[in-house]
């Protein structure tokens, strides 16, 4: 698709998002990535109403992989991937806004396996959510044996499109209307990825602001050797039907570039694992002189960063900056066991630069392998939080919360006075919500509920409450204590990452979403039994400009489940005097605002 700069703005706050996240999906296990790939792949769903349902953003494309698109080792070349990949996810994000679109940027992809010749590829694609003028389209790619009928996901992408402007003026896109539990999940997390993404950089800021030393290794490999060079002249083959060059286009020249350059660090053929996030920069049309160039930025023990830009120019012009990309190459061997590379020696100034910047874009990587990805089984209820990974922390605490919410075969196990107790077992897992309505505006409750050193006021679990650390507006750090259920007993206490979120359009609500963190600062003690809260908090939304429906909730972990057992059992009701008090601490504090975290530490 065509490209064009950074353009893709919204007027509201980015303040919600999205993504099936580390722990969300240990939480809610099995809305699975089966079930995930299932919902996308199928395009017609049966609703309750027996009426059938296709999303009408949908767009699929299935290829056989032939000869002409594999690479030395018969398997399908990245590039001719991405041109399918981008051509797909345009034509939907254009079914959706009735003109024509441009390719702004596409999150990080992770490629989990290669496709073989003789293989057939087939990609999905389908608008996630709408902003402004800008829209999030998911993109998952499946293989397909044709003799077995066997499937399997090949890589899980996110591409943000604009809608380009017309003769009478910028587009106002229509709202998307999720119709389906995997449409609503995916509209919520949409905008918590777009919150990512806006401060994607200010992240790599951070991280080179810690001291990061240039290692010399025995017999490593100069970067100089490893660079590359490459010009393309833009022909109509190359563009699209905006006679502009595909964004697909220029992702495949800039994967074949970066291949070259990481093979001359390795002598062998490398495999291209993940490409970072980028954003396209500028346009390109027919008639361009495409400059490409890669080099190796750094190696480490298994893998290597291959750091790749695109400029543009056409007869006497200066070069315009179109974009660049950062690509994570291995080398395998015959069992596909991944091999020891080279070290690398990079060249004075601007290749120490590279070198320190390739080891924090590793380190992120890292964050979202185990804490954003679905590698959740790796890692405990409780992650280590320090700055460099706050946004991937508090990502995954937010879509968690959304993950929970968007569940719908809740059963209600108690009702007193219009206050609602919810279970919900699944896999071995328990989850209970409680429902309420308050005559508060949302706002309001969101202030008073957002601040957990209050919540002692009516919650008779939380003994005492302090702030750690003040992370950000968004996200603070306390410690909790809790009284023990059992007389002469030890109480617990409680490391919570608090994230709250303002809803980013009409469609979202208010959310303070609660999970355990460990800090080095904050150790067990032998007073307290240290407990764990794996996803738990509010969702508040706006019923009317005075009344306020709120709803907890909570994945019962064995720190939390002795405080709730006999009300899941029940034999108490002891959740309604909780969340009685509740009602009446926010109708008691309608008119006072609640000072904010920051304002009391100052």
């Amino acid at each position: 698709m065509q490209v064009l700069p950074n353009t893709c703005t919204c007027t509201n706050r980015p303040d919600l998002f999205c993504s099936i996240t580390a722990t969300s999906e240990q939480s809610l296990s099995k809305m699975s990535k089966e079930d995930n790939i299932d919902n996308m792949l199928d395009p017609l769903f049966i609703q309750e109403s027996g009426e059938v349902y296709r999303n009408p953003t949908q767009v699929q494309m299935s290829q056989i992989v032939l000869p002409c698109h594999a690479n030395h080792c018969g398997e399908l070349s990245v590039g001719q991937l991405l041109k399918w990949m981008d051509s797909t996810a345009c034509l939907s994000a254009e079914r959706h806004s009735g003109v024509s679109c441009v390719t702004a940027s596409v999150d990080d992809i992770n490629f989990e396996h290669t496709i073989e010749v003789g293989k057939v590829v087939n990609i999905t694609a389908k608008v996630n959510r709408a902003f402004t003028s800008s829209m999030e389209v998911g993109i998952l790619v499946m293989c397909e044996d044709l003799y077995t009928s066997h499937q399997w996901k090949v890589c899980r992408a996110f591409a943000t499109f604009v809608a380009r402007r017309t003769e009478a003026g910028k587009v106002q896109l229509k709202q998307v209307i999720p119709h389906t539990q995997m449409e609503q999940m995916e509209y919520s997390l949409a905008a918590e990825r777009r919150r990512m993404r806006l401060i994607h950089a200010e992240i790599i800021t951070d991280l080179l602001s810690c001291k990061c030393q240039t290692q010399e290794y025995k017999d490593a490999v100069p970067a100089e050797r490893t660079r590359v060079e490459s010009v393309e002249l833009v022909l109509p083959p190359h563009a699209n039907h905006q006679v502009s060059t595909f964004g697909g286009q220029i992702m495949a020249w800039m994967e074949n570039v970066a291949t070259i350059a990481a093979s001359r660090l390795c002598n062998a053929h490398p495999t291209l694992r993940t490409i970072d996030m980028f954003h396209f920069r500028g346009p390109s049309h027919i008639g361009d002189r495409l400059v490409l160039k890669a080099i190796v930025n750094n190696s480490f023990k298994h893998s290597m960063e291959v750091g790749v830009c695109a400029e543009a120019y056409k007869g006497g012009e200066p070069l315009r900056h179109i974009n660049s990309a950062f690509m994570t190459f291995e080398v395998l061997d015959g069992e596909r066991k991944a091999c020891t590379l080279p070290r690398i020696r990079p060249e004075p100034i601007d290749g120490k630069r590279r070198y320190k910047e390739a080891i924090a874009r590793k380190k992120i990587r890292l964050d979202r392998k185990y804490i954003v990805s679905c590698k959740h089984t790796e890692v405990p209820v409780s992650v280590p939080w320090d700055p460099s990974n706050q946004m991937y922390l508090s990502y995954n605490n937010v879509s968690a919360l959304k993950l929970m919410d968007t569940r719908n075969n809740w059963v209600l196990t108690s009702e007193k006075n219009k206050v609602r107790l919810y279970t919900l077992e699944e896999n071995h897992m328990l989850f209970f919500k409680v429902v309420m309505c308050v005559s508060v505006p949302a706002e309001q409750t969101f202030h008073l509920l957002s601040d957990l050193r209050r919540r002692k006021e009516w919650d008779r679990h939380y003994e005492s409450c302090e702030v750690i650390n003040q992370a950000d507006e968004d996200d603070t750090l306390y410690r909790i204590t809790a009284p023990s259920v059992r007389k002469g007993g030890k109480g617990q206490d409680f490391i919570l990452l608090a994230s709250r979120r303002k809803p980013c359009g009409p469609r979202d609500p208010y959310l303070i979403a609660l999970r355990s963190v460990t800090l080095p600062t904050h150790p067990p003690t032998e007073e307290c039994t240290r407990g764990e809260v794996l996803c738990a908090g509010f969702t508040i939304w706006e019923e009317s400009p005075s009344d306020t429906k709120i709803t907890y909730y909570n994945q019962a972990t064995p720190g939390v489940i002795p405080y709730i057992s006999t009300d899941i059992a029940g034999l108490s009701s002891s959740f309604y005097s909780s969340f009685a008090a509740c009602s009446q601490f926010l109708e008691n504090n309608l008119n006072s605002m609640a000072p904010s975290v920051e304002t009391e530490l100052l």
